[in-house]
């Protein structure tokens, strides 16, 4: 269940905006996330979802607005700092060392976490914490078979699950996932919705994941958020904002009958 209005969010975004010359992408966007609940950002093509995730992680530096983690303002942070004080983010288009082992990637991700660098002089048993660490992640997503296949030579739908193993490592309290399930075959789907399904049920993750197919959000979501030509249209829970009118008639193509929107 989603946590209770009154508890303070763990993010947060206040009028956030930005524009590209005179196309405003992201409109004074206002939304509150609390710990423990999913939350999906829906929208059709160019709603501004994946520029909206951008500022939040910091790949985009906003025109106006704010962003805080934990009541802390985070807007002018790089995204490294970001990461560091509790942002994780699944990029639609997969982020990943391609030269490096699937092991290898995981693994800096877990000392990136510990702030540690490795040290020439460090006996390999002295890693043995990290290494364990990465294969658990890799566990996870069912990679651990693949854990010294360069990640240029996996499959795309493994490059997903890559991913999100590396955004586990980081351990952040915010995970983003955008589009995770793009790309990936029906055999490999089940994986990624039941990781984020054991993520949520972990109670004390804040969870963002834009997403297109709506069953998927029906099944995951607490709370739905819309936004349309980058402005937050729509905000509630699943069943009420996908039964609305401006979703069944932007989002979803259909226009509402006289009376009522219908399902």
């Amino acid at each position: 269940m989603p946590a209770p209005e009154t508890s303070a969010p763990v993010l947060e975004t206040r009028d956030l905006t930005i524009r590209f010359g005179g196309h405003v992408a992201v409109n004074a966007v206002s939304a509150r996330f609390q710990a423990g609940e999913l939350t999906a950002i829906v929208g059709p093509n160019g709603a501004g979802k994946t520029t909206y995730f951008n500022l939040i992680s910091g790949q985009l530096p906003a025109t106006s607005g704010q962003i805080l983690l934990d009541g802390a303002d985070i807007t002018g942070l790089a995204p490294s700092a970001r990461a560091q004080r509790g942002i994780g983010r699944a990029f639609q288009i997969t982020s990943l060392f391609p030269n490096l082992s699937v092991h290898e990637n995981v693994r800096l991700a877990v000392q990136a976490r510990a702030r540690e660098a490795a040290s020439l002089t460090r006996l390999w048993s002295g890693m043995r914490d990290w290494i364990e660490k990465a294969d658990r992640a890799l566990e996870e997503v069912n990679l651990l078979a693949q854990r010294k296949t360069l990640a240029a030579a996996l499959p795309h739908g493994d490059k997903r699950k890559l991913e999100v193993a590396i955004m586990m490592a980081l351990e952040p309290r915010v995970f983003m996932f955008d589009e995770p399930t793009a790309g990936m075959s029906v055999d490999e789907v089940p994986v990624i919705l039941d990781l984020i399904a054991r993520l949520k049920a972990q109670g004390d993750k804040t969870i963002l994941l834009v997403e297109h197919k709506m069953d998927v959000v029906r099944s995951l979501a607490d709370r739905v958020v819309v936004l349309l030509n980058g402005t937050l249209s729509a905000d509630g829970d699943p069943a009420t904002v996908t039964a609305s009118a401006i979703v069944q008639e932007a989002y979803l193509g259909i226009t509402p009958k006289a009376g009522g929107a219908r399902g």
